[in-house]
Order: C-alpha cells, then sequence, then structure tokens
C-alpha cells in the first residue's frame, strides 16, 4: 500500500525533527516577509537609522549599524526562502507528473524529467520543437487560401 506522501521523509530534511521545525519555520517567515505591514516595519527602521544620522554624525558606526543589519538579514533570508522554493517546486513537479501519468496519450518518459541532464534536456527540446513545427506544417497546409476577390 502506497504511503500518504506527507508521511514519507522529505529530501532535505534527512526525516529529522529539526527538518521538519525548520521547514515549518520557513514557510512561516517567508509567509510574514512577504507581508505589506514587513515592507512598512523595514522602512520605519530605515526611517529611524537616516533620521539618526545626524545625532550621531553620519558616523562610520552610524553607517556600519545599517550595512551590518541589513547583511545578516539578507544572509538569512537567503536560506529561508531557498528552503520554501524548493518545497514549492518540488510540489509543483509531483503535481506535473500526477498529471502526465494520468492522461492516457501523454509521454510518460517527461515524468522527472528535471532530474535529466543539460545534454538530454536539450535533446528532448529539440524533438518537440520538431514536432510543434511539423506540427504548424499541418495545420498550414490545412488551412484554405484566401480568395482573390
Amino acid at each position: 500500500m502506497a504511503q500518504n506522501p506527507r508521511e514519507q521523509q522529505k529530501p532535505g530534511s534527512g526525516g529529522s525533527a529539526f527538518g521538519a521545525v525548520f521547514a515549518h519555520f520557513a514557510r512561516w517567515v517567508a509567509h510574514v516577509a512577504g507581508t505589506p505591514w514587513m515592507f512598512v516595519l523595514a522602512s520605519a527602521v530605515v526611517t529611524v537609522w537616516a533620521f539618526l544620522g545626524p545625532r550621531f554624525r553620519y558616523s562610520d558606526t552610524w553607517q556600519l549599524v545599517i550595512n551590518t543589519g541589513t547583511t545578516i538579514v539578507t544572509f538569512l533570508m537567503v536560506f529561508v526562502i531557498q528552503n520554501t522554493q524548493n518545497r514549492d517546486s518540488r510540489a509543483l513537479h509531483l503535481k506535473l507528473d500526477e498529471v502526465i501519468r494520468s492522461i492516457r496519450h501523454a509521454h510518460n518518459e517527461l515524468i522527472d524529467i528535471e532530474n535529466l541532464s543539460d545534454e538530454e534536456l536539450g535533446q528532448l527540446a529539440e524533438r518537440y520543437e520538431k514536432i510543434r513545427a511539423e506540427s504548424e506544417a499541418r495545420r498550414q497546409r490545412r488551412r484554405p487560401k484566401p480568395s482573390a476577390a
């Protein structure tokens, strides 16, 4: 009997409790970071920092505060966003694989296509370009020619 995908070990998480907690945390952070209120908060922080410039005489320390803060946030967000994108991409591929598998005349070799090498993807793209060109040529032959009036 097939396992529920939610019960299966998730790639990249190692199946550990930490992996599951991080995945949940990453989804939550990505959601919160994308809200308008987070933009307002970030803008407020920058505005307060800018207004404090004259107070601190635009010192190197004053500049270092914003540079360090933004660097740390950016560094950490890269991992959070990458985790979320990896998960979304995997889910999308699984959905597409299911659609391909369920359509009777679909080419099942396209399932897991994302695992092919660049050369194999290039060959497949050429193959489908030929199919598209042949289909277009057939369509052109079937179109009635405009009558001269």
